[in-house]
């Protein structure tokens, strides 16, 4: 858990300095508070980011076909030539925003001062990224869910329905305890070429902790002790909890196959005029940016459904 003084010492930084005053950030700017967005999670840091102008356009894919490799014969040329494989992702980005509020009252009680502006504004650049990245996995456009924030799914399409539609699905719904079959079992959809090392399990924390009972159940109740690489590695491939994920769900995929697609044209404005500023003596923010989430690979994903 950070300091209030490591949380003051970020919120000094350029970035928030910008924000706090122009409330205008420029590309490189726009790019730091992004990533900052994405230091806020585990699973942030991991994926791939990738910045554009348009808020809709195509990320070009290259890929390598395999055995291209022949053999050597002098003096001869049989006119073979390895080439590569080009296709695009389609991406579209969709525009969200942040708003908050500082009253003046606040700042003058508060023993941090003026600073508190800048430690509310990095707290609140945190909770951006929280909030992201359950959009990254959790949104659906189409969601009939009746719960009190299902609008705030229906901004996007992520992660999970889109593998659902398009990548390797195992259902686990029939199995009425967790097992590591379960694991295999999914690993097992996945095409060789994709189990190189890098595959990743994608878990709520509560599965995980799950997954750790049942090694504790069935190895010490027999007498024996838990290897210390199967407590995060369950097929040899570690997890990453996703606080954001539900406990019915686990994706594999390695993280760099997961792709948020941002624009340069962030904003982040401050406002402490005009009359509704001045009646309530408050001080007044927006950010605003847009994102998309996208799949590089959709056969090089698979998701365990219908846990119990």
């Amino acid at each position: 858990m950070p300091t209030n003084n490591k949380i003051v010492a970020k919120a000094t930084d350029p970035i928030q300095t910008a924000m706090l005053t122009s409330g205008l950030l420029n590309p490189e700017q726009a790019r730091k508070f992004i990533q900052q967005t994405f230091d806020a999670t585990n699973l942030g840091g991991l994926i791939r980011h990738e910045m554009r102008r348009a808020k809709s356009g195509e990320i070009d894919k290259i890929g390598i076909a395999s055995r291209i490799l022949r053999k050597k014969v002098e003096n001869t040329d049989d006119g073979y030539r390895a080439g590569v494989d080009t296709t695009q992702i389609e991406y579209a980005t969709t525009a969200v925003r942040l708003p908050w509020e500082i009253t003046e009252e606040t700042l003058r009680e508060n023993i941090e001062g003026q600073q508190l502006e800048a430690i509310i504004t990095n707290l609140m650049t945190t909770q951006l990224g929280v909030d992201l990245e359950d959009l990254y996995l959790n949104g659906d456009e189409e969601t009939d869910s009746e719960a009190d924030d299902y609008d705030f799914l229906k901004i996007n399409d992520g992660w999970i329905k889109q593998i659902k539609n398009g990548g390797h699905v195992y259902d686990a719904s029939a199995s009425d305890t967790m097992s590591l079959d379960l694991f295999y079992k999914t690993l097992a959809l996945l095409p060789n070429k994709y189990n190189n090392g890098k595959l990743r399990w994608l878990m709520s924390p509560k599965r995980a902790q799950e997954w750790e009972l049942f090694l504790l159940n069935k190895v010490i109740g027999a007498g024996g002790a838990v290897p210390e690489s199967l407590y995060n590695a369950p097929a040899k491939i570690k997890a990453i909890e996703c606080p954001s994920m539900s406990d019915d769900t686990i994706i594999l995929t390695d993280p760099k196959n997961l792709i948020v697609v941002n624009t340069y044209d962030m904003k982040v404005r401050k406002t402490t005029e005009g009359k509704e500023a001045i009646m309530q003596d408050k001080r007044f923010y927006v950010a605003h940016l847009d994102y998309d989430p996208i799949i590089e690979e959709l056969d090089a994903t698979a998701i365990i459904t219908g846990l119990r």
